[in-house]
């Protein structure tokens, strides 16, 4: 296998599909501006976290393999990020990690907006829209919070990358079909997944038996009581 950088080339999409990724990305930083979440970074310890788990996260981006030019194979750390910030400032962070790769050529300025969307945005809609149907539809149990946020939105939230990514790839031609069903679905569904799980599972535990003040989605007396 070849190591490639963790998003998108800027020869494999069409031109309009770049386009399209700049605008929506606009859109999200703008609905993030009004949305006031970034207030919560004018606190020091809050954004000493932040910066502290993007740092994080960066570095695991830096871990990864690939079998052609934006196909790559990593773990990801968005939902983990956005149990602890929310949707928005998670977001936020896969942008900064970007844009870092970006400056560091180890990324492209060009499908920054696309690579955006698709390893920030998504993945932290995955796990914020999972973590939102548990708290309404579960009991406000410990183990369900692990579980359930941890393990399961984790994972759906790596295999919503590999499945968007195959879509993506496929609609622009940029490989066939066929040949991203035998080479790349596979293993970024299944196995990414479930070490993206992993991972993101055992970070969670520790963090909210240890530092649940950490996560932000973590109410310590609500869940505690039921654990």
């Amino acid at each position: 296998m070849n190591f490639t950088a963790p998003g998108l080339s800027a020869s494999l999409l069409p031109e309009s599909f770049y386009l399209i990724g700049w605008l929506a990305l606009a859109f999200l930083a703008w609905r993030w501006l009004i949305s006031g979440d970034w207030r919560r970074l004018a606190d020091p310890t809050r954004l000493n976290l932040f910066l502290a788990a993007t740092v994080a996260v960066l570095a695991l981006w830096q871990i990864r393999t690939g079998i052609k030019p934006g196909l790559p194979f990593h773990l990801y750390g968005m939902a983990a990020l956005t149990l602890m910030f929310g949707f928005w400032r998670a977001t936020f962070a896969g942008a900064l990690i970007l844009l870092v790769n970006a400056a560091f050529g180890r990324g492209s300025w060009t499908a920054l907006g696309v690579d955006a969307l698709l390893m920030a945005a998504l993945p932290a809609a995955v796990s914020w829209g999972v973590f939102r149907l548990l708290e309404r539809w579960l009991p406000n149990h410990f183990f369900v919070y692990v579980l359930g946020n941890g393990f399961f939105g984790a994972a759906l939230s790596a295999a919503a990358i590999g499945l968007a990514t195959t879509a993506l790839m496929s609609v622009a031609g940029a490989y066939p079909l066929d040949y991203l069903l035998a080479h790349y679905t596979p293993y970024a569904t299944l196995l990414i997944s479930w070490a993206e799980a992993f991972s993101t599972g055992m970070a969670v535990t520790v963090m909210a038996v240890y530092r649940p003040q950490w996560l932000e989605t973590f109410d310590d007396a609500k869940y505690i009581q039921n654990r």
